[in-house]
């Protein structure tokens, strides 16, 4: 007699069940691809340490974008039954990221590097033409607006510095931008101002070589007022015997033209009168002969050309004075001495000693060059 139906099935499914627990048992799952994106996430990181996302953003993003899609793609591939899952889009896009992140590493240390010492040199460039403004320019005169931009450019040059030194580079590269438009617009306009000034070196030469040479001839003193290096020099018997620091009207640059104008006047003048105790305001004062016939001249041409105004009258009680030392220019157009120099000039002169106001005794080759 046969084996009951049922026993069969039983027997059935038992012999289904094992080939089954040996179909699982032997048959490969795939394994997550945690490795592979561990290694990526790794690279990413180590290369955000190094700044790849601002110094290599390209790769960078390209290493986190792949890195990404390989994270969608895993949880898809999780979502589908144990052995059906296939991991390899995954991997592949693993593998992209790791490569993109290591290449955005060095990439970015490569640039940085680079960077470095192309901000380094701008640096030194900008802060040689801000100790070019520093020496041409430190007392010259120039416009509110032009001294405003110095400033700011030497404040955001310190700031690029310190951007710089902290490693933040794109910033310290940004503030050497706008220092160095600010700087160099400054310079270009004090030079191209201050080489028009200098045309008039010519005459201050000849005005130079006549006072020392009267000097020498009639053995006697004689003062030279260099004006841009703010300079009082003694002169006896055509050599020079001492020199002080002279401090001047606050618009010096240039020949005086009217009353109020601040300018110290540029010529060849004598002293008038020595004053001293109440005939004075200041500490001691020497009078000059300003305006003498030359400035008087000058100053009607200037009216009948129309570069003055028929009101406007001429300066004069243009002085050597006392009450000095003060590290600026502040007079309305007078020289003004410390009130010591005044003592030793008060020795020296006399009424009709010459005085001799030029804008500079060198060149302006020299001066720049000095």
């Amino acid at each position: 007699m046969g084996k009951p139906w049922w026993h069969i099935l039983i027997i059935s499914a038992i012999a289904v069940f094992i080939t089954l627990m040996v179909f699982l048992l032997f048959y490969p799952v795939p394994p997550p691809p945690a490795a592979e994106m561990k290694d990526a996430r790794e690279a990413i990181s180590r290369a955000r340490k190094n700044k790849a996302d601002i110094y290599s953003g390209e790769l960078f993003s390209e290493a986190v974008n792949s890195y990404d899609s390989a994270m969608v793609n895993w949880r898809r591939e999780n979502e589908r039954f144990i052995y059906k899952r296939n991991y390899s889009k995954v991997i592949a896009l693993a593998e992209i990221s790791l490569r993109k992140a290591l290449q955005a590493s060095e990439s970015s240390l490569n640039n940085t590097a680079n960077l470095r010492v192309n901000l380094k040199q701008q640096l030194k460039n900008i802060n040689d033409l801000m100790a070019e403004i520093n020496k041409i320019f430190p007392t010259y005169p120039l416009t509110p607006e032009v001294r405003n931009k110095i400033s700011l450019g030497k404040m955001l040059l310190r700031e690029s510095e310190t951007a710089f030194n902290d490693g933040q580079y794109f910033l310290a590269e940004k503030k050497i931008s706008e220092s160095k438009a600010l700087l160099e617009s400054s310079f270009e306009y004090a030079n191209s101002h201050l080489r028009s000034y200098f045309k008039s070196y010519p005459q201050w030469k000849i005005w130079i070589d006549s006072t020392i040479a009267m000097s020498k001839e009639n053995q006697d003193y004689s003062i030279i007022v260099d004006k841009f290096s703010h300079k009082f020099f003694v002169y006896l018997d055509g050599s020079k015997i001492t020199e002080f620091t002279a401090e001047l009207g606050k618009n010096w640059v240039g020949d005086k033209r009217r009353r109020g104008d601040k300018a110290t006047p540029e010529g060849m003048y004598k002293i008038t009168k020595k004053m001293e105790n109440d005939s004075t305001t200041y500490y001691k004062a020497l009078m000059l002969d300003y305006p003498n016939e030359e400035d008087t001249v000058k100053f009607r041409v200037e009216i009948e050309n129309g570069t003055l105004s028929p009101k406007t009258t001429i300066g004069d009680k243009i002085e050597i004075h006392g009450n000095g030392g003060r590290g600026a220019d502040w007079t309305e157009g007078c020289i003004a001495l410390k009130d010591r120099e005044m003592d030793s000039i008060f020795k020296y002169v006399r009424e009709g000693t010459p005085v001799t106001i030029v804008g500079s005794m060198y060149s302006l080759k020299y001066v720049l060059n000095r």
